[in-house]
C-alpha cells in the first residue's frame, strides 16, 4: 500500500510539473499539442495538458545584438575593403520565429553579409567612409523586408570598422597630408595677400590724409596772404587818402615839393657816403633846381605859417 501511495505521489508531482509552467518576463514559449502548434505562452503562470502539450521553442523578446563576421567587399572602383559590423534585432512573432526558418539567426547573418557586399559594390572607396549611415540604412531595409517571414524585426545595423588594404591606407594618408599642406599654403598666401591689401590701403589713406593736410595748409596760407595784402592795400589806400587830403589844404603842394627835394638831397648824400667813387648826376641843373626849389619853399614856409 505504501509503495502504491508513493508511486501515486511521484506521478502527481510529475503531472504537476508538466502541467504548470511559469514564463519569465520578456520571454515567449511556443507550445505544441500532439506535434502541432497550439499556443504561445505569455509571461506568468500557464497550465498545460501533461503528456499532450510540450514546450517546443523558447524565445527571448529582448533586443539581441548579433555580431556579423567581418568580410571582404569589393568597391565600385575595384578596391578590397574589410567590413565588420553588428546587427540588432528583436523577436516580434514567436510562432513565425519558430516555424518560419530553421535558424533565423544564421539567416539574418548571411543576409546581412550579402546585402552589405551589394551595397558596398555600388559605391567608390571614398564614399564608403563618408556614407556609413546610408550603408546602415540600406542593410536594415533589406533585412527588415526579409525578416518579416521569420518573425524578427531588424532594428539597426552599425558598421564597426572599415579597413582598406595597407597600400590604400598609405595612399590615403599621403593624400590627406598633401591636402593639408595645400590648405596651409593657401592660407599663408591669403594671409600675405590680405597683408599687402592692408598695407596698400593704409598707405593710400595716409597719402590722402597728407594731401588733405597740405591742401588745407595751402588754403590757410593763401587766405593769410590775401588777408595781409588786403590789410596792406587798405592801409596804403588810407595813407593815400590822407596825403591827398593834406595836399588839398593851403600850402600842401609846396610841402610835398619840399619833402621830395629833401629826399633827393638825402639820397645823393647817402650815395656819396657809402661809395668811394664820387657820383655826379648827368644833368647838374636838376640838382640845382631841386635845391633852389627847396630853398625857396623854406623861405616861403615861415611867411605862410
Amino acid at each position: 500500500m505504501e509503495i502504491v501511495a508513493l508511486a501515486l505521489l511521484v506521478v502527481a508531482i510529475v503531472f504537476i510539473m508538466q502541467a504548470i509552467k511559469v514564463v519569465p518576463q520578456q520571454n515567449a514559449w511556443v507550445v505544441e499539442r500532439l506535434g502541432k502548434y497550439h499556443a504561445t505562452l505569455t509571461p506568468g503562470l500557464n497550465i498545460l495538458v501533461p503528456f499532450v502539450d510540450r514546450l517546443a521553442y523558447k524565445h527571448s523578446l529582448k533586443e539581441i545584438p548579433l555580431d556579423v563576421p567581418s568580410q571582404v567587399c569589393i568597391t565600385k572602383d575595384n578596391t578590397q575593403l574589410t567590413v565588420d559590423g553588428i546587427l540588432y534585432f528583436q523577436v516580434t512573432d514567436p510562432m513565425r520565429a519558430s516555424y518560419g526558418s530553421s535558424n533565423y539567426i544564421v539567416a539574418i547573418t548571411q543576409l546581412a553579409q550579402t546585402t552589405l557586399r551589394s551595397v558596398i559594390g555600388r559605391m567608390e572607396l571614398d564614399r564608403t567612409f563618408e556614407e556609413r549611415d546610408a550603408i546602415n540604412s540600406a542593410v536594415v531595409q533589406a533585412l527588415d523586408e526579409a525578416a518579416l517571414n521569420w518573425g524578427v524585426k531588424v532594428l539597426r545595423y552599425e558598421i564597426k570598422d572599415l579597413t582598406p588594404p595597407a597600400e590604400i591606407l598609405r595612399s590615403m594618408q599621403a593624400q590627406i597630408t598633401a591636402e593639408r599642406e595645400k590648405r596651409a599654403l593657401i592660407a599663408a598666401s591669403e594671409g600675405r595677400r590680405q597683408e599687402q591689401i592692408n598695407i596698400a590701403t593704409g598707405e593710400r589713406e595716409a597719402a590722402i590724409a597728407r594731401s588733405e593736410g597740405e591742401k588745407q595748409a595751402e588754403i590757410n596760407k593763401a587766405l593769410g596772404e590775401a588777408a595781409a595784402i588786403t590789410a596792406v592795400a587798405d592801409a596804403t589806400a588810407d595813407a593815400i587818402r590822407k596825403i591827398a587830403a593834406s595836399i588839398e589844404q593851403p600850402g600842401g603842394a609846396q610841402a610835398v615839393q619840399l619833402k621830395v627835394a629833401e629826399k633827393a638831397v638825402d639820397a645823393y648824400a647817402q650815395l656819396a657816403q657809402k661809395n668811394n667813387t664820387m657820383i655826379v648826376p648827368g644833368n647838374m641843373t636838376e640838382v640845382s633846381g631841386l635845391i633852389g626849389t627847396a630853398m625857396a619853399l623854406m623861405k616861403n614856409s615861415p611867411q605862410k605859417s
